[in-house]
């Protein structure tokens, strides 16, 4: 199911394409004898995942919710994804899926992680321009100071030509806190993975769509003790993802997940053995 209704909006999943990516990473510290049961690997360990990007059409506005990995990964990373060596413009993406990227008039970005914002602008002579050329782009002001900060830690994961020609040119808005983009659409605070990343949700009619980011990435990371490697602060993870999926059991939203690999959309449901656990809608 690659499209669904909340309300009076309409929520898309756009997969720009799938990537291998090391399992343990991941996981962190969930064994593989855990882990595997889940997904397989390959014999590098990596196991398949998406860039998802999701399509939020309000009737008013045509809203873009993160934009893949982009074109400014060297050769050697790519391979070490499995990418192809060039990667397709999300424009040409988005019009492959049956949409009019003309028609994106709002972008947000969950954090800057390059593998979450690497579409927002496309190289060409002279630098890098916009991919959504009427779009107002929007992301965390606190996350866009980190990623300047250049710490050992992560700084491999900003590229500013992701964001700085957006924000230079006053086309990229940073917000501080929670921001209601537009009626209904919310980008919220939500730490863990990093200080400043942020939850989207969008709500209508009573009904809420909930992007999880890189909180809960994938269906599998339900369970909010699993809990990625790459988190500069798990215990807040584990907070929040209590915090999150709790509310989307409780009131029965539509979820969706950056970087799983075959599910677009799912409910969470209470476990009794896992805490929450994924639902087909």
């Amino acid at each position: 199911m690659a499209t669904v209704s909340v309300g009076d909006f309409e929520v898309s999943l756009i997969q720009h394409s799938l990537h291998w990516w090391d399992g343990g990473a991941f996981f962190g510290v969930v064994p593989k004898t855990l882990w595997s049961r889940k997904i397989e690997s390959d014999d590098l360990n990596r196991i398949p995942l998406g860039f998802n990007c999701y399509l939020i059409r309000t009737g008013a506005h045509t809203i873009l919710v993160e934009t893949a990995e982009g074109d400014k990964q060297d050769a050697r990373a790519r391979e070490r994804m499995k990418l192809p060596a060039e990667s397709e413009p999300l424009p040409e993406t988005i019009a492959r899926h049956g949409f009019d990227p003309e028609a994106i008039d709002i972008v947000i970005n969950s954090h800057l992680h390059f593998d979450h914002c690497g579409g927002n602008t496309i190289l060409c002579e002279g630098g890098a321009r916009p991919a959504f050329p009427r779009a107002r782009y929007f992301a965390s002001r606190g996350e866009w100071e980190h990623a300047h900060e250049r710490l050992a830690r992560d700084s491999v994961s900003y590229i500013d030509a992701n964001y700085d020609p957006l924000v230079n040119t006053g086309q990229m808005t940073l917000v501080d806190g929670d921001c209601e983009v537009v009626p209904g659409v919310w980008m919220r605070r939500a730490p863990g993975h990093n200080r400043d990343m942020m939850v989207i949700t969008a709500e209508s009619a009573g009904k809420t769509f909930c992007f999880f980011s890189d909180l809960v990435p994938t269906t599998w990371h339900t369970q909010p003790t699993w809990v990625m490697a790459f988190d500069l602060f798990p215990l807040e993870t584990i907070q929040n993802k209590i915090k999150w999926l709790g509310a989307a059991a409780k009131n029965g939203w539509v979820c969706g997940f950056a970087h799983d690999p075959a599910v677009a959309f799912a409910r969470i449901t209470d476990s009794p053995k896992t805490m929450f656990a994924p639902a087909p809608l």
